[in-house]
């Protein structure tokens, strides 16, 4: 029996060829959505993975092992493909294709199939068979140089910024695009190259606009959303804990600053030459009292203002637990499915795949009996 669920993307056949990172998480967002997700995985594993057990990023999906190299792996591939809607690799450029899975190998046996190509350059460019990871992908577009506080190296942001915004999520798009493209009359397969450099620059596009206005200066912790403006930023609680805060409209920064307790020595807000006074004098009175103080004082309130809270934490949190945005399954605590669907939901249908564990219901509902022969 499929994985595959109720979410809108239910029916869709999609081949992930097994990697780390962006690829098996634009990938997991397809099988969340309902799409019956197989991943090709290697045996003996690849680098940098986690324990199968654990790896939530292949929840929802169905394995199959398959060695690539072997004399048989190219084409118990190109079974499934035959049979898929989507393929996803995340090699290098040119790798694909030197194991006889590149595009070209596929749309020969697949013309309308979408193939989804994940990496940090791009399919071409001086960089583009170099190795990298996230961050050197977020430097090189500007995004990292707008990341902490002035005088300080840049704020690393986990591997959220590039691999995950510039990359699977950008992938997950193009992916859709070009299925919708290929369900059309006259539509067709295409490749999608998806480049976490160009995802990431992409996300910028605002802070281009506000530079080319005059709103936004190239440096950090100077401008209004990174950390330079005092009403939006966080700040420390007397337990040590920090509170965040987003009071950028005028009505909101007045709630804001009447809870806060400063509303008769706060300086006004439009002059930037009193910045500097204003952040001291909201820094001092956060550290009067403790984040759980300061999140009830600002709970419910329009003065944008919330507790920073940890990984563990988060699942907890009154509105979050009461939306159900995060989901146990088999004992792991994990965000569920997102986004929301009125009439086709998505949801979590099981756990992490374990490489090679599916090798014959996958061979039974995708009609390649050859996934079950030797030399695969």
């Amino acid at each position: 029996m499929a994985v595959s669920g109720t979410g809108p993307l239910a029916g869709v056949r999609v081949v992930e060829l097994a990697g780390i990172g962006p690829g098996p998480f634009a990938a997991m967002l397809l099988a969340d959505l309902g799409a019956d997700v197989v991943r090709v995985d290697r045996p003996g594993g690849g680098g940098l993975a986690v324990d199968p057990a654990y790896d939530v990023t292949n929840r929802n999906k169905r394995s199959v092992l398959i060695d690539l190299k072997a004399p048989c792996g190219p084409d118990r591939v190109l079974d499934l493909v035959e049979r898929a809607d989507v393929l996803i690799e995340g090699f290098r450029p040119g790798v694909a294709e030197r194991l006889g899975v590149g595009p070209a190998d596929c749309h020969a046996r697949n013309p309308r199939l979408v193939y989804g190509r994940m990496t940090g350059w791009g399919q071409d460019g001086p960089l583009s068979h170099t190795a990298g990871h996230d961050i050197a992908y977020i430097a090189v577009t500007g995004a990292l140089g707008m990341i902490g506080n002035p005088g300080e190296p840049p704020a690393v942001p986990a591997n959220l910024v590039g691999d995950y915004a510039g990359g699977s999520l950008y992938l997950v798009i193009g992916v859709l695009a070009a299925l919708r493209h290929a369900g059309t009359p006259d539509g067709a397969g295409q490749v999608v190259d998806a480049a976490i450099v160009d995802g990431t620059a992409h996300l910028t596009a605002m802070i281009h606009g506000m530079m080319a206005a005059g709103g936004w200066q190239d440096r950090r912790g100077a401008n209004l959303l990174d950390g330079g403006c005092p009403f939006y930023g966080a700040y420390e609680t007397s337990d040590g804990g920090y509170m965040a805060v987003g009071a950028l409209e005028q009505q909101f920064y007045d709630t804001f600053v009447d809870l806060l307790g400063i509303t008769e020595q706060a300086p006004a807000r439009k002059d930037l030459a009193r910045w500097g006074e204003l952040r001291e004098a909201v820094a001092a009175r956060f550290k009067s009292r403790t984040r759980a103080e300061w999140t009830a004082v600002f709970e419910g309130s329009d003065a944008c203002v919330a507790p920073v809270l940890s990984l563990g934490e988060a699942p907890h949190h009154p509105h979050l637990a009461a939306r159900g945005t995060f989901t146990d399954v088999g004992g792991i605590t994990q965000p569920a499915p997102a986004p929301r669907f009125s009439a086709t939901p998505a949801e979590v249908t099981s756990g992490p795949a374990q490489p090679g564990a599916h090798t014959e219901s996958v061979a039974r509902d995708w009609d390649v009996p050859g996934l079950l022969g030797k030399g695969a």
